[in-house]
C-alpha cells in the first residue's frame, strides 16, 4: 500500500451505509472506492487480526457482485468465508469492524444471524456450490425469481464436495452462477490437477479472445453459418483449451476475467444472469493485492494476528515454542530414525508444522489439497503398503473425514497416526473452527487409541509412542504456546495408563491434556480454602485407566474429570459410564464444555463462558464438597 493510498480519506466508503448503496457511487470512482476499502481493511485487521490476504484479493470481485445484484433478495454464498469482509462493508457493517472476531462482536465469517445479506453460514471449504444449488431448487419449487451466486476459490475446488455438487449442477435448466476466484492459493500454494488445469486456461487467453472475436463477427454477418459451425467451435475449443472440464459437464464457461477490473466483472455477471443453466465465471485475482507485505507473503497474511502496518510484523511476537512447532521438531527427529515415516497434510503445510519436514524429506511429504477424506484414505493406503503415515490436521477439519477414519483406518486396524492440532477452544475464528468435538468422535470408534499430552515434552514422546504402537492413534493438542510445566514429574508412557502428578488424597482432579495445567491452578485455589486435591494426568481417553478409576473409589472423596471438549461422548461421560457398568458409587463431577457451539472471543473469555477456567471449576468443587 503506497503512502498516497494510505493517506486517503474514506469519503466514498462512508457513503455506503446499507445494502445496494454502492450503486450510488459513480463508475469513475470504482478504483478509488477499492483503494479505500483496502486501506480500511488493512487498518482494521492490523488491530484486531483476521483474514487479510484473501479479502484484499476479493475487493473488486465483491464490488462487482454488489453492483450486479439486488441484496438481500439475490443470494451470495461465500465458500469458506475468508473473503467476506468487503461484503460486510458493502452491506453497512463498517462500524462493527472495530470488534471484528472479538467476543460479542462481528464474526470473521458470514453469519445469517448478523445480516439478511449473509445467506449461508460458512467456515469450512467446498460447500458453496452445494448450498447454492439447494437454494436454486428451492427457488424453482417456490416459483421465485432471484439470482443465486456461489463464490468458490480454486483452493476449495480441490475438495471433493465441490465436484459432487458440480455433478448435480450440470442437470440445471435454470440459472445458477458459480464464480471461481482463482488466485493459485488456498492457505498455502495449491497442489494437484485442478490448479494445473486452471493455470493452463489462464495461459490460453490468446485463443479465447480469438475465438470470441471470430464467432461474434460471424454471428453479426452470417447468423446461419455461425449456427452451423457451433459444433466445430466446440471441437476447436476442446482442442486448444485442455480438457474444457466445465463445458464438457454442460456448464457454460466464461473467462478468464480480470478479477480486479470491476467493469469487466459486471459485464460477465450481467451476461451470466441471462443464461438459463449453470454458468461458471473464471475470475483471476491476486491474493494480498494492495498491501506489499501481504502480496509478498500471502500465506503469512491468510490469517494474521494484529500487526504493524509499516513492517507487516506481528505486534506481539511469540516467545515460547508452540505445540505446532514442537510437533514439527519431533517429526524431523523421528523421520531420521524411521525411514517409513511420512507426513500428510490437507493444504495446511504451514499451519500444521510440516514445512520443515517437506524441505528435509520431500519424497515423504504429501499435500493432498483441501481434501481431508482423501487424506485419511490415502494414509490408510500408505499404511497398508508398509509405511508409517502421520496425518497432521486441525481438529475442526478432521471431523469432515469421520467415515474414512471408521471404515478405512480403524476397521482394518491400520497404523495411521492423527496429529490433531488446534484441539479445544481456538478463539477468534468462532463456531466453525473450535476444536471441541474430537475427543468425542475419535473415542467413539472401536480400535482407536486417543491420547492428549500435558506439556510439550509429552507431545514429542506421545508421537514416538504412537508411531511404534502399530494401530490407529490420535494425539490432540491445543493451539498456541506449548506448556512447559510439570517437568519434574514424568512416568514412562504405558498404554492405557494415567500419570499421577501429585497424590495427597482428597479430591482427585483427573485431567486430559491441556486441562492438567488448569488443574494445577484449581489445586492452588482450593488449597487456600482448605480443600485437599490430587492431580492425575489422564494421558489416554481411550483406553481408560480402569485400574486408577477402581482405586479412586476407595482413595478419594470425589473424582473430577476435566476436558476441553463437549460433554456428549467425552472423557467424563466415558468415566461415568464405566463406574455405572461396574456398579461403583463415587461422587463424580464432569468439567467439560456444555453441548453447543462456541462463538468467537479470546480463549480466556471462552473458558470463563463455558465454565472450564480454574476459578469456575474451583467454585463448582467447593459447592459439591459443602
Amino acid at each position: 500500500m503506497s503512502k498516497s493510498k494510505r493517506g486517503l480519506e474514506l469519503a466514498l466508503l462512508e457513503r455506503i451505509k446499507k445494502p445496494n448503496d454502492i450503486k450510488k457511487i459513480p463508475q469513475d470512482s470504482y478504483e478509488d472506492l477499492a483503494a479505500e476499502i483496502r486501506q480500511f481493511l488493512v487498518e482494521k485487521v492490523s488491530k484486531t487480526g483476521g483474514h487479510l490476504a484473501s479479502n484484499l484479493g476479493a475487493v473488486e470481485l465483491t464490488m462487482a457482485l454488489h453492483l450486479s445484484l439486488n441484496l438481500p433478495e439475490d443470494k451470495i454464498v461465500w465458500d469458506v468465508g475468508h473473503q467476506s469482509y468487503t461484503h460486510k462493508l458493502l452491506t453497512g457493517r463498517r462500524k462493527e469492524f472495530d470488534h471484528l472476531r472479538q467476543f460479542g462482536g462481528m464474526s470473521g465469517f458470514p453469519k445469517r444471524k448478523e445480516s439478511p445479506c449473509d445467506t449461508f453460514d460458512t467456515g469450512h471449504s467446498s460447500t458453496s456450490i452445494s448450498a447454492a444449488l439447494g437454494m436454486v431448487r428451492a427457488r424453482e419449487l417456490r416459483a421465485e425469481h432471484r439470482t443465486i451466486v456461489a463464490v468458490i476459490g480454486d483452493g476449495a475446488m480441490t475438495g471433493g464436495l465441490a465436484y459432487e455438487a458440480l455433478n448435480n449442477v450440470s442437470h440445471l435448466s435454470s440459472n445458477l452462477i458459480v464464480i471461481l476466484n482463482d488466485n493459485s492459493m488456498s492457505i498455502s500454494r495449491n497442489v494437484g490437477g485442478m490448479p494445473r488445469y486452471l493455470s493452463d486456461i489462464r495461459t490460453s487467453n490468446g485463443y479465447i479472445h480469438l475465438r470470441d472475436k471470430i464467432y461474434d463477427s460471424l454471428n453479426d454477418a452470417l447468423p446461419i453459418v455461425a449456427k452451423s459451425i457451433s459444433k466445430a467451435k466446440q471441437s476447436l475449443k476442446t482442442l486448444m483449451v485442455p480438457g474444457m472440464f466445465f463445458e464438457d459437464m454442460d456448464i457454460t464457461y466464461l473467462g478468464p476475467v480480470d478479477g480486479h477490473n470491476v467493469k469487466d466483472m459486471v459485464k460477465a455477471i450481467g451476461y451470466a444472469k441471462r443464461v438459463n443453466k449453470a454458468v461458471l465465471i473464471h475470475v483471476c485475482t491476486k491474493k494480498g493485492i494492495g498491501y506489499g507485505p501481504a502480496e509478498k507473503n500471502p500465506s503469512k497474511f491468510h490469517g494474521t494476528p494484529p500487526f504493524d502496518i509499516a513492517t507487516g510484523e506481528p505486534k506481539k511476537k511469540a516467545k515460547k515454542p508452540s505445540y505446532t512447532e514442537t510437533f514439527s521438531s519431533a517429526m524431523l527427529r523421528l523421520a531420521a530414525e524411521e525411514k517409513g515415516l511420512v507426513g500428510i497434510t490437507a493444504a495446511m503445510e504451514d499451519g500444521v508444522g510440516l514445512q520443515r519436514f517437506h524441505t528435509r524429506y520431500p519424497n515423504r511429504f504429501f499435500d493432498v489439497g483441501i481434501a481431508e477424506q482423501h487424506a485419511v484414505t490415502f494414509a490408510a493406503g500408505l499404511a497398508a503398503g508398509g509405511m508409517k503415515p502421520v496425518v497432521a490436521v486441525y481438529s475442526t477439519f478432521l471431523q469432515r473425514a469421520y467415515d474414512q477414519i471408521v471404515t478405512d483406518v480403524c476397521l482394518q486396524k491400520l497404523p495411521v497416526v492423527f496429529a490433531i492440532d488446534r484441539a479445544g477452544i481456538v478463539g477468534a475464528d468462532g463456531e466453525t473452527h473450535q476444536g471441541i468435538f474430537d475427543l468425542s468422535y475419535m473415542s467413539s470408534i472401536p480400535g482407536m487409541t486417543v491420547m492428549a499430552p500435558k506439556n510439550r515434552r509429552e507431545l514429542a514422546d506421545m508421537l514416538r509412542f504412537a508411531i511404534g504402537l502399530g494401530c490407529p492413534v490420535s494425539i490432540r493438542y491445543p493451539r498456541g504456546d506449548a506448556y512447559d510445566g510439570i517437568r519434574s514429574c514424568y512416568a514412562p508412557l504405558e498404554l492405557g495408563r494415567a500419570e499421577m502428578i501429585c497424590d495427597e488424597g482428597g479430591v482427585l482432579l483427573l485431567a486430559v491434556g491441556s486441562m492438567v495445567k488448569t488443574a494445577e491452578k484449581v489445586r492452588e485455589i482450593l488449597a487456600e480454602q482448605g480443600i485437599v486435591c490430587s492431580i492425575a494426568n489422564a494421558r489416554f481417553v481411550r483406553p481408560l485407566d480402569t485400574d486408577l478409576l477402581r482405586r479412586a473409589a476407595g482413595s478419594y472423596s470425589m473424582v473430577v474429570t476435566m476436558e476441553e471438549n463437549i460433554r456428549s461422548g467425552g472423557f467424563g461421560e466415558h468415566v461415568a459410564s464405566w463406574y455405572k457398568e461396574e456398579g461403583i458409587d463415587i461422587p463424580l463431577l464432569n468439567i467439560s464444555i456444555p453441548d453447543g457451539f462456541i462463538q468467537q472471543g479470546t480463549p480466556e473469555e471462552l473458558y470463563r463462558l463455558t465454565g472450564i477456567d480454574a476459578e469456575s471449576i474451583a467454585c463448582k468443587i467447593m459447592e459439591k464438597t459443602k
